[in-house]
């Protein structure tokens, strides 16, 4: 592995010696490294058997994010990919800090801003990817259709696929959507959204200010993202406040949440399998 990453440094520019190469935690798709030459740190993501745009989707949800000026996000030096490889590498910014009494206040108020973003449409010129699944996005203006379309539909289809979607379960899920534009009953902008938004996926800077990582950017109800922070533990009540208020919610958002936490369950059953079906078969059981 040192010697792929050393062939990424050496295309970045960066011809220093290597002085320090750690695995860091927290990654469940790509292996991640603290990786220290003798001009810089910097934070290396690589993969193997992946597009050859796996990574080049990632940066260009960082830098769309930064573009926005709501929220940090690490500067993304390059992404390179070795066909006779068929590895990917990623290499960022190092971020480290300490976190302040006032960083989930920070994290709410950067999100609120950038739900502020409004695109065009609902999607995003280009496909790309959450966790390893694609996600896919083109255009569209109407949000209930979309989401059942290119989110719910696609999860469906590879779900089929995969074996994790059949018999009730699949008729359910297509009876939910089906009815879908009748639930989601209400009319949201298009909010640029992070897209991926957990605990491990933003992390803490210099001055305690919270940096965003690992997106699947796309504009669409900014309920959506919400709602997956509830989904496997909330994010603190600092965090909601804050973001409420600068981005109140809608009328209606406890009636529709567990539709869009639907979305993420999906895309869990159909990377890490059964262990999630339940919690996806005990919301078809609510709405069906």
């Amino acid at each position: 592995m040192s010697d792929l990453i050393a062939e990424a440094f050496n295309l970045l520019g960066d011809r220093s010696n290597m002085i320090k190469l750690c695995p860091v935690g927290g990654g469940s798709i790509s292996k991640a490294f603290y990786v220290k030459t003798m001009s810089a740190e910097y934070f290396v993501k690589t993969n193997e058997n992946v597009h050859r745009d796996f990574f080049t989707k990632e940066a260009d949800g960082l830098r769309l994010i930064k573009k926005a000026n709501a929220i940090l996000v690490p500067e993304v030096y390059g992404e390179y990919y070795f066909e006779g490889r068929q590895s990917a590498v990623l290499i960022m910014e190092w971020v480290e800090g300490k976190t302040a009494p006032d960083t989930d206040e920070q994290l709410g108020r950067g999100i609120a801003r950038l739900h502020q973003t409004v695109g065009q449409a609902f999607g995003l010129e280009e496909d790309n990817y959450i966790g390893s699944l694609p996600q896919i996005n083109g255009w569209h203006d109407e949000w209930s259709l979309f989401y059942r379309e290119r989110r719910l539909g696609v999860q469906l289809e590879i779900g089929k696929k995969y074996g994790y979607i059949s018999g009730s379960r699949m008729k359910k899920l297509e009876r939910l959507m089906d009815h879908l534009p009748g639930w989601i009953n209400h009319d949201p902008r298009p909010s640029l959204l992070h897209g991926d938004l957990w605990s491990g996926n933003w992390i803490v800077g210099p001055g305690g200010r919270p940096y965003l990582i690992d997106p699947a950017v796309s504009y669409g109800d900014f309920e959506l993202e919400l709602a997956f922070t509830e989904l496997f533990g909330r994010f603190s009540q600092k965090f909601y406040q804050a973001y409420q208020e600068m981005n109140p919610l809608c009328p209606g958002y406890q009636d529709r949440k567990q539709l869009y936490q639907l979305y993420y369950l999906l895309v869990h059953l159909n990377v890490f399998g059964e262990s999630y079906g339940s919690s996806v078969d005990r919301i078809l059981d609510y709405y069906v």
